[in-house]
C-alpha cells in the first residue's frame, strides 16, 4: 500500500483540491495562499506549496498533505481519504494482502460509476425545467422553496417516460453493466427501466461531495410505487453510511461542534435555508452507528483534540440534536435512538415541535425563526427520555408514582455517564415528589437492566403474555390478516417490556396499514430498522414462530381473535383503573360522573366486541 499512496501524492494536485475550498493567491514564488479553512482569519496564513505538496497555516498551525488536507477537510480516515484520491486519478490502491479496498471492483469501476452519477445528476437538474415538471415545480413552490433553493440542493427531476435516462446514460458512452450496477436503472419485463420516473430527485453525496445515490419523491396519484424510493445497495451506496445533506453541513458542523438530525430531504432544506446549516438526514434508514461515525469525526473525534467519545461513559465537547415529529411514532423513535449504544449519550439532545409539525411545516406556518428557536430549545435526550417515561403514568396518586418509579428507575440506571446518572436520579425524585434515597435505591436496583427488554423470557403459558406474543407475531407475518382496530391501539397495549418494545417498533414503521402495501420480508424488515438493537432477536422470533393453525380460515379466525383478544385486555385494564379512581373520588366531585360515563362507554364497547366473536 505505501507505494500506492506514494503515487496518489505525486499524481494529486494539492493546489487543486485545496483550491475547491480556498481562494488561492500567488504570493511569491512557487507559493500560493488564502484564507484558512480550519479558523476564521481576516488576513490570509494560510500557504500552499505545490511544488513540495505541502500547506500550513502560520496562525492556528494545521498543516500536512494532500491527504491530511482530505481527511481533516472532510471528516474522513486515513484509509478513505486515500481511496478517495486515488479515484480522483485513476489509481487502484491495494493492501498488504493484496486486495483492493473496495473487493470485487475493477480498476477504474468505482470512478466510472461516479461519473455516471454525476450525469445523471445533471440530467435530473435540467429536467426541472421541463414542462413535464410543472409538477415537481408546484411540489416545491408549496413547501416554500424557490428555483434558487432547488439549485442549492441540487433538486432535479425525473422524466415519467420508461428509458429517458437509460437513452441519454447510453449517448454517454456509459454500458449496460456499469448502469446496472450504478443501480440508476433496473431490469424490467423487456429489458432495462429507468429506476426513478416522474418524481422530484435529490442527489445524495458522501463526505467528499461525490454524489453516490438519489432519493425520489412520489408526485403522481397513479404512482404505485413508496412515497419515498432510494438508490438500492450498490458499490457506492450503502444507507447505513450516508447521511443527506453531509456535502453541505460537514463545514458548520465541525465549526460549531452540533449536527442536527432531520427526518427528510426537505426538513434538511428548511433547516438549511433557516440558518441552521448543521441539519442531515438518514435516507429511509434509522440512525445507525455508522452514521454516528461520520458525525463523531466531523465533530472532532476521528483523533483530534476535542473529540467526542462515550464508550467509557466520559463525556467531551459537541453536540447532536435529534428532531422527531410530534407524533407518537416520532416520540417512539427518539426512544429508540436512545435504546443504542449512546455513543452520543451525554451530547444527545431532542427537539420535539408541540404541536406536530415537522422543521418544513414549521418554516412555512412561522418562520425560520420558529425553525432556529426549535433547535435552541432542545431538550437533553436522558431528561426526554425520562419524562416521556413518566407522562405515561397518571402521578396524582399514590400508585401512579410508585408505578412510574419502576418505570423509569431502569431509565436513569441505564445512563452510562457515571456523572450525569446521581443527577438524574435526583431529578427523577423531584419530579416524583418522593424521597432521594428511595428513588437511588431504585435506581441501583435497576442497574444492569435495560428498560427497553424483558429481565428474562416471557412466560407463554401466561394468557396475556400469550395473547401479546401471538399478536404481534401474525402482525409480522400476516399484516394483511390483521384487523384496523390494531393499529389504534396505544402505547401501553403490551405490558411485556419486550414486546412492548417490538410493538413500538412496528409503529415507528407505519403500523399494519404500511405492513399490507410491501411483501413480508421486507416489512419485517422495516420493523427491525426502527427498533434498538437489543429489541431486534425478538422480532426475528416472532417473525419465525409457528402460529397454532392448519389451514388459511384457522389462522384467519386466530389471527383477529387475537387481537380481538389483546384490545379485550387493554379495555379491561382501563376499566380497572378507572374503577380505582371512581373508589377514590368523592361522590360529590364533578370528576365521578365523567369517568363514571367513560366506564359505561368501555364496558358497552367491549361487551359489543365480545358479541362479535
Amino acid at each position: 500500500m505505501r507505494e500506492d499512496v506514494e503515487t496518489v501524492r505525486e499524481r494529486v494536485r494539492i493546489d487543486e483540491v485545496i483550491g475547491a475550498h480556498v481562494t488561492l493567491r500567488p504570493a511569491g514564488v512557487g507559493t500560493l495562499k488564502g484564507l484558512c479553512p480550519f479558523h476564521d482569519e481576516k488576513t490570509p496564513s494560510f500557504n500552499v506549496r505545490p511544488q513540495v505538496g505541502r500547506y500550513h497555516c502560520f496562525g492556528c498551525g494545521e498543516g500536512g498533505d494532500v491527504i491530511t488536507f482530505v481527511q481533516r477537510m472532510d471528516g474522513l480516515g486515513f484509509t478513505e481519504a486515500v481511496d478517495h484520491l486515488a479515484g480522483r486519478v485513476g489509481v487502484t490502491v491495494r493492501y498488504e494482502d493484496g486486495s483492493a479496498p473496495r473487493p470485487g471492483e475493477e480498476p477504474g469501476r468505482r470512478r466510472r460509476l461516479l461519473d455516471a452519477h454525476k450525469v445523471a445528476e445533471e440530467y435530473f437538474r435540467d429536467q426541472l425545467a421541463s414542462p413535464e415538471a410543472r409538477i415537481g415545480r408546484a411540489f416545491l413552490a408549496e413547501r416554500g422553496f424557490d428555483r434558487a433553493a432547488a439549485e442549492q440542493f441540487g433538486v432535479g427531476f425525473a422524466p415519467p417516460g420508461w428509458d429517458a435516462l437509460l437513452h441519454h446514460l447510453r449517448g454517454r458512452a456509459f454500458t449496460e453493466a456499469e448502469l446496472t450496477a450504478s443501480g440508476l436503472v433496473s431490469q424490467g419485463r423487456k429489458g432495462l427501466i429507468d429506476r426513478f420516473r416522474g418524481r422530484l430527485v435529490w442527489p445524495i453525496r458522501e463526505v467528499t461531495g461525490d454524489t453516490v445515490g438519489f432519493g425520489a419523491r412520489r408526485l403522481h396519484d397513479d404512482d404505485t410505487g413508496p412515497k419515498y424510493l432510494n438508490t438500492p445497495e450498490t458499490p457506492l451506496y450503502r444507507k447505513s453510511h450516508v447521511l443527506y445533506g453531509i456535502d453541505l453541513a460537514k463545514r458548520e458542523i465541525a465549526r460549531t461542534r452540533q449536527a442536527v438530525v432531520v427526518e427528510g430531504y426537505t426538513d434538511v432544506m428548511a433547516m438549511h435555508l433557516s440558518g441552521v446549516g448543521t441539519a442531515v438526514a438518514t435516507c429511509g434508514t434509522a440512525f445507525g452507528p455508522d452514521h454516528a461515525r461520520i458525525v463523531r469525526r466531523l465533530l472532532g473525534g476521528a483523533g483530534g483534540a476535542g473529540g467526542v467519545q462515550l464508550a467509557s461513559g466520559d463525556s467531551v465537547g459537541g453536540e447532536v440534536v435529534f428532531t422527531f415529529d410530534g407524533d407518537a411514532a416520532g416520540r417512539a423513535a427518539a426512544l429508540k435512538a436512545f435504546g443504542e449504544d449512546q455513543t452520543f449519550a451525554a451530547q444527545t439532545f431532542v427537539a420535539i415541535e408541540p404541536g406536530g409539525l415537522d422543521p418544513c411545516e414549521l418554516r412555512q406556518q412561522r418562520g425560520s425563526d420558529a425553525v432556529r428557536a426549535l433547535v435552541s430549545g432542545r431538550t437533553p435526550m436522558f431528561e426526554f427520555v425520562v419524562r416521556s417515561t413518566l407522562a405515561a403514568h397518571n402521578l396524582d396518586t399514590a400508585e401512579g408514582r410508585v408505578a412510574a418509579l419502576r418505570a423509569a428507575a431502569p431509565v436513569v440506571a441505564g445512563i452510562r455517564d457515571t456523572a450525569l446518572r446521581p443527577e438524574y436520579t435526583r431529578q427523577l425524585a423531584g419530579w416524583l415528589g418522593l424521597p432521594e434515597a428511595r428513588v437511588r435505591d431504585a435506581v441501583g436496583s435497576g442497574r444492569g437492566r435495560a428498560p427497553s427488554a424483558p429481565a428474562r423470557r416471557p412466560d407463554r403459558s401466561d394468557p396475556v403474555v400469550r395473547v401479546e406474543h401471538n399478536a404481534l407475531a401474525a402482525v409480522l407475518q400476516h399484516p394483511g390478516l390483521v384487523p384496523g382496530s390494531f393499529d389504534t391501539l396505544g402505547p401501553d397495549a403490551f405490558t411485556v417490556p419486550g414486546y412492548r418494545a417490538v410493538h413500538d417498533a412496528v409503529r415507528v414503521a407505519g403500523g399494519v396499514a404500511a405492513g399490507r402495501t410491501t411483501d413480508t420480508a421486507r416489512w419485517v424488515g422495516t420493523v427491525s430498522d426502527g427498533a434498538a438493537e437489543s429489541v431486534r432477536p425478538t422480532i426475528t422470533e416472532l417473525s419465525v414462530v409457528a402460529l397454532p393453525a392448519n389451514s388459511d380460515e384457522a389462522l384467519a379466525a386466530l389471527v383477529r381473535a387475537t387481537v380481538d383478544g389483546l384490545v379485550d385486555q387493554g379495555l379491561a385494564r382501563t376499566i380497572a383503573d378507572l374503577h380505582g379512581q371512581l373508589q377514590r373520588t368523592e361522590a360529590s366531585d364533578p370528576r365521578s360522573r365523567e369517568i363514571l360515563a367513560e366506564l359505561t362507554a368501555l364496558e358497552t364497547r367491549r361487551r359489543t366486541l365480545r358479541e362479535q366473536d
